[in-house]
């Protein structure tokens, strides 16, 4: 339930440590309890809490106070109780129940097994109790709110001991205006653990969450994105709630994360200033379509604007002329490299057709991001894009992961079985990412599936046909890889009804553009560019990371700006790339004065004449400090 399975958890030698240290010291030494446990820890010593014996004092509400609270919380509760009862049949019969609380801590409605019931009431698990660190000290109800995150809480690392035979996960509830509601618990006997059991908290929580914001922002103008097409309209979906003005009115919890948001920000912060392209979008209302974009934090994603009953304000007239829309998904991939543009070309002619793509390129080039392009550009769009990872995949599960299998198949399987990543992509599109590093043995029985275009799960059972658009990619060199008897052959010319060579970044020719839409994309509104010294390092760089190491850099280097500053230079790059770049950049000698030099000085110099030799305009201008046009013009500044 977790960040990790019980072996990693705290030892119980390691436990009883920390609470030595505890007691003794009053903290724990950093590294022998995680980080939340250990500040939860110190919270329930300052509280007073006796780890052993019975805590007295502990609030329990009477019915009629719990009857007021369920009232109060009747909206949190009606829309708490179906997801409820989904979880409970995922985990009837384990020795387990379902909680929720509200934000102080009082549970509101349980379910679960009879047998594990009974024993939680003993420990005061059960609606009325309040179970807020200030009187249970570390659980994982009253942890999760007061860390604002989910959180596991383990056997023993529970403070008081009398709680030490559970093991509880919870993950606190918001609503769409960033409050905190409660939590939802799913809570259990220690020797039942199992690590998925926080990810089933988290879900829930999002699924609640979800439909809060449903209800509160009904008929208002929102905007739901993700960076997967058939993601819209699902609870893994990003949710903004917009005034007609403009101000951000709601998100959850996925959007926040995407815009870089605080809670805080909620109703403090207008769609303008965090993500202009959707500004811009839902100043043109329309019917609801679902259309790719670049996502307000870098890359695409897929938007879709409900509109309600809300109409924006209109535009001021000098701001209505915008960029035309990409013809497709293909279109917004351009940024004027001719040999990408070759690429789109040839995969558009394709879109459609019963041809499979193969795409062959570096390491972070773009390949998955250029299928997804591909397959929502074609008559399949609404179907769903199925990416499979050949390379993470163990050898010993990438069969029954594929091909899916029957119920008891294997040991470990699931009792429902499983369709299958190839079934999934029914009517959609399949990507095979990183083919080439398929296992050798595998590669027969998936030629033969493509071949005949149906796949038979394993443990036997009715062949199921399989229609779908595919597409390969790989960094490696097939045709090497076939030489050296790495990849069949017969498989090669299977996947390769049309090879796409995607450039490496150092070969493009659109790197101003492609840093210029980064840079829009990272900091919106902020018109950053780079020093000139720095455009030519990053012209002359080759870039193995390619378009990843790129974004990764400028994501950075806007972090590390200083308030104002607008002109992105040596100083803001992580070392590392800083490093490299010097080391194939001719501005490499900190003393040459050669003409690249020669020219960002002269640059300076002229911007500095023109603002008759006020040093803090030139800087401000320049988008630099004082101090950086003061050490490259060598103290000649300002005399």
């Amino acid at each position: 339930m977790h960040s990790g399975t019980p072996p990693a958890r705290t030892t119980s030698v390691a436990l009883r440590q920390a609470r030595r240290q505890l007691l003794d010291q009053g903290d724990v030494a950093a590294g022998l309890l995680d980080e939340r446990l250990a500040r939860s820890w110190s919270r329930s010593l300052d509280f007073g809490l006796q780890a052993s014996g019975r805590t007295p004092g502990a609030p329990h509400a009477s019915t009629a106070q719990l009857a007021r609270a369920l009232e109060q919380q009747r909206e949190l509760v009606a829309h708490a109780r179906p997801v409820m009862e989904f979880v409970f049949e995922q985990t009837r019969d384990s020795d387990c129940m379902v909680v929720l609380a509200d934000s102080g801590g009082m549970l509101l409605h349980t379910l679960g097994d009879a047998e594990f019931l009974d024993r939680a009431s003993r420990v005061a698990l059960r609606p009325g109790a309040t179970w807020h660190e200030q009187y249970r000290g570390t659980n994982a109800i009253g942890t999760a709110m007061a860390e604002q995150a989910p959180v596991v809480v383990h056997a023993s690392e529970h403070y008081l001991e009398r709680n030490s035979f559970l093991t509880c996960a919870a993950a606190p509830i918001h609503d769409p205006a960033g409050r905190l509601l409660g939590a939802l618990d799913i809570s259990g006997d220690h020797r039942g653990y199992h690590p998925h059991t926080l990810g089933l908290a988290r879900s829930a929580a999002r699924m609640i969450e979800h439909k809060l914001f449903e209800t509160r922002h009904a008929g208002q103008l929102r905007l739901r994105f993700h960076s997967q097409m058939e993601g819209i309209g699902t609870v893994t979906e990003c949710q903004l709630a917009v005034s007609p003005e403009g101000w951000v009115l709601g998100a959850n919890t996925a959007a926040l994360q995407w815009l870089g948001l605080g809670r805080d920000s909620i109703g403090r912060v207008q769609l303008e200033a965090v993500w202009p392209l959707a500004h811009a979008l839902v100043q043109q209302p329309g019917p609801a379509a679902v259309r790719p974009l670049l996502g307000p934090r870098g890359g695409q994603v897929w938007l879709r604007v409900d509109f309600g009953r809300s109409r924006p304000a209109p535009l001021p007239r000098a701001l209505e002329v915008a960029e035309p829309a990409p013809a497709d998904a293909l279109s917004a991939l351009d940024t004027g490299d001719a040999t990408y543009r070759a690429a789109l070309d040839k995969a558009r002619r394709v879109v459609g057709k019963p041809i499979a793509l193969l795409l062959q390129g570096e390491s972070g080039v773009g390949k998955e991001v250029f299928a997804r392009a591909v397959h929502a550009a074609g008559p399949r769009r609404d179907g769903p894009f199925v990416a499979v990872n050949c390379a993470a995949l163990p050898e010993t599960l990438i069969e029954a992961e594929l091909f899916g299998y029957s119920p008891g198949a294997f040991t470990g399987a699931r009792r429902e079985g499983s369709p299958g990543r190839l079934r999934e992509a029914q009517g959609g599109t399949l990507l095979l990412d990183e083919v080439g590093d398929m296992p050798m043995a595998f590669q027969a029985r998936l030629l033969r599936v493509l071949q005949e275009r149906q796949v038979q799960p394993l443990g036997g059972g009715k062949a199921v046909a399989l229609d779908f658009n595919l597409v390969c990619a790989t960094h490696r060199q097939l045709r090497e890889e076939m030489q050296a008897g790495r990849f069949r052959e017969d498989l090669y010319y299977r996947i390769n009804g049309l090879t796409l060579l995607l450039p490496p970044l150092r070969e493009r020719s659109d790197q101003s553009a492609l840093i210029g839409r980064l840079l829009g994309t990272l900091a919106p509104g902020q018109a950053l560019q780079l020093a000139p010294e720095l455009v030519t390092a990053f012209l002359h760089f080759n870039w193995p990371g390619n378009l990843r190491q790129l974004a990764n850099g400028l994501r950075t280097a806007c972090a590390l700006l200083d308030e104002g500053e607008t002109m992105i230079d040596w100083q803001h790059l992580p070392d590392d790339l800083a490093q490299d770049l010097r080391q194939t950049s001719v501005l490499a000698d900190p003393g040459l004065d050669g003409p690249l030099r020669a020219q960002s000085v002269r640059t300076m110099e002229r911007v500095l004449q023109q603002c008759n030799g006020n040093v803090s305009e030139a800087a401000r201008q320049l988008g630099v400090s004082r101090n950086t046009l003061y050490r490259k013009l060598g103290g000649s500044a300002g005399r």
